[in-house]
């Protein structure tokens, strides 16, 4: 697995004819020609509106100060690792308190470890917070060859936990950061103290895919389960793109800032009533373009993708460990939704919260936090 342990220490610092040519490339954006009727910025039934993306695009070029967030990355000490061959970046933030518990934070798609940046500090009290950033996203790139899928990039995660010294920790993720946490567990029950997985009512697309149907639903409730089945189909057009033709769509997010803006920030859009809010209404605006300005400037944009590829043909199944204690927390929760995922409560721990949503992190960092604490507080 490992040719070295060597820890190298890192700084971002991207250069500066880098950022000047983001702005350059911003100013000259070639516009789709607008659709009549289309003018309604928080109108996302079709993909992201154009009169919202323009005003984000505006405020990168000209609002977003880089140089001003990558000073607030660096507060943080960062390495980078080879294991198998593969380039890993990782946040390592060590807690004062002596009898802290480490903590593996497992960021998805179409995120990085800037998604934890709020939540490092509120954690920093009781846990060494270590994030890898996956294969292909981040500064682990380039990507060493193709083949790095969930298994492999997990069993790497554990050899850098092994590098940094800690023979037991914890686990937390949301979106594909769940695989990693639930393999980690599945895979190395003997050093993973609890899993903690972040979810919200997206879960429910995959009854019948990943997830039995449950039995014994009524009419009713079959049709609220069958309505988010539907409206989480409606957000897959990434999906399968990223799934089967990563190729065709990274060049597209390597050469303009903007199809790699309009890629990302789309999903940051949270449902609200009949319309929704705007992906800087969900999140920290800054937050948000740091996140975006990190797949720009690695060309990560094309390299992910890659990741979702090899995840769908690799056959792996949806993997937890039975003997490892188990937390979940799921933020705007839906009623049928544990008893659609967890029907016979095996899951020790289970939190819900109306607030928040697929990046809590992000959204709801005190709430995440507070929820870790009593999770691992509860199996020590």
């Amino acid at each position: 697995m490992n040719e070295h342990n060597a820890l190298t220490p890192f700084r971002v610092d991207i250069p500066q004819t880098d950022v000047d040519d983001l702005r350059d490339r911003l100013a000259r954006t070639r516009w789709p020609i607008p659709v009549p009727g289309r003018d309604d910025r928080t109108d996302f039934s079709r993909g992201i509106p154009l009169v919202y993306l323009k005003e984000l695009a505006e405020y990168w070029r000209d609002g977003f100060d880089w140089r001003a967030q990558e000073r607030k990355l660096n507060e943080h000490e960062q390495f980078t690792t080879v294991v198998d061959g593969q380039t890993f970046h990782v946040v390592h933030v060590r807690s004062a308190n002596p009898e802290a518990t480490p903590l593996v934070l497992n960021h998805g798609w179409p995120g990085s470890f800037v998604d934890y940046l709020r939540l490092i500090p509120l954690l920093t009290d009781e846990f060494h917070v270590v994030i890898p950033a996956l294969p292909g996203f981040g500064f682990s790139t380039p990507l060493s060859g193709t083949g790095w899928e969930l298994a492999r990039t997990t069993d790497a995660y554990a050899e850098i936990m092994t590098r940094l010294g800690y023979d037991r920790f914890g686990a937390h993720g949301t979106d594909v950061g769940a695989g990693t946490t639930g393999r980690l567990a599945a895979t190395h029950p003997e050093r993973v103290i609890g899993t903690h997985i972040g979810s919200d009512p997206r879960l429910l697309g995959l009854l019948g895919v990943k997830f039995p149907f449950p039995e014994g639903l009524s009419d009713a409730e079959v049709a609220q389960i069958e309505a988010v089945r539907t409206r989480d189909a409606a957000d897959h057009g990434y999906l399968l793109m990223q799934d089967h033709r990563p190729d065709t769509i990274g060049p597209a997010l390597t050469d303009s800032p903007v199809a790699q803006l309009a890629w990302i920030a789309e999903k940051f859009r949270t449902r609200s009533g009949d319309g929704y809010r705007t992906p800087d209404e969900t999140v920290d605006r800054d937050q948000l373009l740091t996140n975006v300005s990190l797949y720009w400037f690695t060309r990560s944009g094309a390299s992910s993708a890659q990741f979702y590829y090899e995840s769908e043909h690799s056959a792996l199944d949806l993997v937890m460990a039975s003997g490892v204690p188990s937390g979940w927390a799921v933020f705007d929760t839906h009623p049928l939704l544990r008893r659609a995922i967890d029907p016979r409560k095996m899951i020790g721990h289970w939190s819900e919260f109306t607030e928040g949503g697929h990046f809590p992190a992000m959204e709801e960092p005190k709430l995440l936090a507070d929820d870790l604490r009593t999770f691992f507080r509860g199996i020590s």
